[in-house]
């Protein structure tokens, strides 16, 4: 704790005012030239000084007599110069209206550094996805898009960035999923509920690759995928569409288990408009899924709702919300080789639920144009499941961050104090209410040097305390007594990256970053059972540390009308005490997290993205190979004596289906690639993405619980080609689009978790209306 007051010691020197000149000044407003939206956070110099334009856009600056060059930039648009004369008499106006820069590398993030800087100078690994991707595509979940990003795969719903993660059961991720820059993965397992994202309302999605702890704590082990919703424009948008899929026959006839095709059908309506200083963001979703896996569905409505008040020139405050009721059902593994879509009857649940957040925020800039940032959210979830498998928590979350940009150093300083408190009660755990309070403080310093180093450093300071029972008894009578009902730990971590601009449009980049991540109160306090298996707590179970480092080269290209970048990227992540769910043998019986020690993930990455015209045709391009060598550092292909307990070298070994050193539920191989045609007034799109084949699942998956496992992935050992294609029409001067899409065209019969069967081929019609 002490850490952290003396951060908040450092911010009384950040908040210090300067004197104001009594000079007069030079001002005026920087504004879109497309839109005549204000810019706020635009750079403005004029010779040796400068400043930011505020949330109106405006800038100020007192200067001397005499003759200036004035430059006026912001992240995503053309720089504009300018030879002004300034005259003492009187104050001189002068405003300024940027271009928006089409560029690829000029795509504006904010994810990682906690402000806005362009795709090109950021000094990690980052992808952006834009919302025409996932309407081309037809998302009803934001995880679906995501599986189009190089080097991120989905496992069964979880998340995993080049290797980091396998596959956790549902608990604990070392992704961590932001929502407008705030968490909102499920408290008390660490898990993303994709549901809750309106996909109907997305500005961007950013998807930071490799530890971001530093920044953002525990679960932005392995990376960030933030999730940026929109607001209103200077012109009002509405947006309607509606959807209807149906799912074919798996290749092998004998596996068809319904009488009625397997369908899903649903639409959202969303509208944006300014009203005076308010501005206005509400939409609604539905979903209908029946699937082409038996005893599984999905059956949810959403409502959100944002406001945004313009209170004055350097005042704004509002909210978001989110509402999500719905019921689902689903099963863990399937019956067996001859039922592969059908569920066993012992690991099939269904589930109510009602989850709603909502997020009061307010931003502030001073007189100095410092900005002053407060955001909360309240997370309220309840999940009725059956099986004793029920669970209720809420988040209270809080953040105040400060930033400040000394435009004459060319440094922005980033930094910020929150609070995130849980509170979980569920007959998973025993019955019992725990709570987990995790208190932290940051700071980000950014600085360019020459016009073409970017350097960037972050500290972060995190402290946990969890509130449990004195003593934690399994239904094995095994106690675990605990110190004062009280588990506390605290863990600084750091980052140091850099970007370099080589030529004008080639950036050589660098980073390492410390990566944290403390066990969720799933991995720690479960006790339930799945398949007939018990499932057991482990409150010695140890916190997650470890580093991520790469260097990458980003090259910016034009050929004729079409543009865009190549991003090569080698890394490298070492952790300790990995949290993996492993099956336990005496004098325990079941499944329990335990630390497996440490691992070693090391690959290389290649990215292409780009847009433009090849001929008269216009054309969007995202393709991508990712190589993984993933491995435990300690793997022993051997057994202990009996009575000897096993070292963890063959203990891994033990736990794994493979005598081969790699870790669990990982592709070594993956290709992504999407490719979109517009020829006015149609659309064609094609996409195909491959998978090798997963060389290591769970030891106990293949021999004790699902039934046939082993045969099947014997029978099915080679890597997996997934072939998509969507043609869509523009109707009524484009204000409509009608869209046909096919999804696995080759209608393969593949499984990406053990045990549980992928779609087979299906056809969807979409329709879009705006206006």
């Amino acid at each position: 704790m002490q850490k952290i007051y003396l951060i908040a010691i450092f911010f009384s020197f950040l908040f210090s005012n300067s004197i104001l000149s009594q000079n007069p000044v030079v001002f005026g407003y920087v504004t879109d030239a497309t839109t005549g939206e204000a810019l706020i956070g635009a750079t403005v110099k004029i010779g040796e000084e400068g400043t930011v334009s505020d949330f109106n856009g405006k800038y100020e600056i007192a200067l001397t007599k005499g003759d200036f060059s004035m430059q006026v930039s912001y992240v995503g648009f053309e720089t504009v110069t300018r030879e002004v004369k300034i005259d003492l008499v009187q104050d001189t106006r002068i405003d300024f209206q940027l271009t928006e820069n089409p560029s690829l590398l000029q795509t504006v993030t904010v994810t990682s550094g906690r402000y806005a800087k362009e795709l090109s100078e950021v000094t990690v690994s980052m992808e952006v996805l834009k919302p025409r991707l996932l309407e081309s595509v037809n998302t009803t979940s934001i995880d679906e898009v995501l599986g189009k990003i190089p080097g991120v795969d989905i496992i069964d719903g979880q998340p995993n960035i080049r290797g980091g993660s396998g596959f956790s059961y549902g608990a604990g991720s070392r992704v961590l999923l932001l929502l407008d820059d705030m968490p909102i993965l499920q408290p008390d397992a660490g898990f993303p509920q994709w549901d809750d994202i309106p996909v109907e309302n997305i500005e961007q999605i950013e998807v930071v690759k490799g530890a971001a702890s530093a920044l953002y704590g525990s679960s932005a082990l392995n990376g960030i995928i933030n999730i940026r919703t929109a607001y209103a424009k200077s012109e009002p948008e509405t947006k309607i569409s509606a959807f209807y899929t149906v799912f074919g026959d798996p290749s092998d006839k004998d596996q068809v288990w319904y009488t009625e095709r397997p369908h899903e059908f649903g639409g959202s309506i969303s509208h944006k408009q300014k009203i005076n200083k308010l501005d206005l963001v509400v939409g609604t979703y539905y979903l209908n899924r029946n699937s082409f896996n038996k005893s599984t569905y999905n059956r949810y409505w959403r409502g959100n709702l944002g406001v945004r008040y313009r209170a004055n020139q350097q005042l704004t405050y509002g909210f978001n919300s989110n509402f999500n009721p719905g019921e689902s059902g689903n099963f863990f593994f399937w019956k067996g080789l001859d039922s592969l879509y059908v569920g066993s009857d012992n690991s099939i649940s269904t589930t109510e639920r009602f989850r709603f957040n909502i997020d009061p925020f307010l931003n502030y800039f001073d007189k100095n144009g410092n900005r002053h940032r407060i955001q909360s959210r309240y997370f309220y979830i309840d999940n009725n499941n059956n099986n004793d498998q029920s669970n209720s928590s809420q988040t209270y979350y809080a953040e105040y961050q400060f930033q400040r940009v000394w435009s004459k150093l060319d440094v922005v300083t980033t930094a910020g104090l929150l609070y995130n408190g849980n509170f979980v009660n569920a007959p998973l755990y025993g019955d019992t209410t725990f709570s987990i309070r995790n208190l932290a403080a940051y700071l980000q310093l950014e600085k360019e040097f020459f016009d073409r180093l970017n350097v960037s450093i972050g500290l972060r300071y995190e402290h946990y305390t969890v509130n449990t029972p004195d003593t934690i008894r399994n239904v094995q009578g095994l106690e675990y007594p605990i110190k004062n009902g009280q588990i506390v730990e605290s863990k600084p971590v750091v980052r140091v990256g850099a970007n370099y601009r080589l030529g004008r449009a080639t950036y050589l980049r660098s980073s390492w970053g410390q990566g944290y991540r403390f066990p969720t109160i799933a991995e720690s306090f479960i006790q339930t059972t799945f398949g007939g298996f018990p499932i057991l707590p482990n409150p010695l179970l140890q916190s997650e540390t470890g580093w991520s480092a790469e260097i990458g080269v980003k090259q910016g290209f034009r050929v004729g009308g079409f543009e865009g970048f190549v991003d090569a990227a080698a890394f490298w992540s070492k952790y300790e005490n990995m949290m993996e769910f492993n099956f336990a043998s005496l004098p325990l019986f079941g499944f329990q997290s335990i630390n497996v020690g440490g691992t070693d993930i090391k690959g290389f990455e290649c990215t292409i993205a780009g847009r433009g015209n090849i001929g008269n045709i216009p054309l969007n391009l995202l393709t991508g190979y990712t190589y993984l060598d993933p491995e435990f550092q300690e793997f022993e292909v051997s057994s202990p004596p009996a009575g000897v307990e096993p070292t963890e070298g063959q203990l891994n070994y033990l736990n794994s289906s493979s005598e081969k050193n790699i870790l669990k539920y990982r592709y070594q191989h993956t290709f992504k690639f999407d490719l979109e045609a517009d020829l006015k007034p149609v659309r064609i799109g094609f996409s195909a993405n491959y998978y090798s084949f997963i060389e290591a699942v769970d030891r106990a998956f293949e021999s004790l619980i699902v039934p046939g496992l082993r045969t099947y992935r014997m029978d099915n050992n080679k890597g997996t080609m997934v072939l998509g294609a969507r043609v869509s029409c523009f109707v009524f001067k484009e204000k409509g689009k009608i869209s046909i899409l096919s999804n696995n065209l080759l209608n393969k019969m593949y499984s990406v978790r053990p045990g549980l069967m992928e779609a087979p081929r299906s056809y969807a019609i979409r329709v879009d209306w705006n206006f």
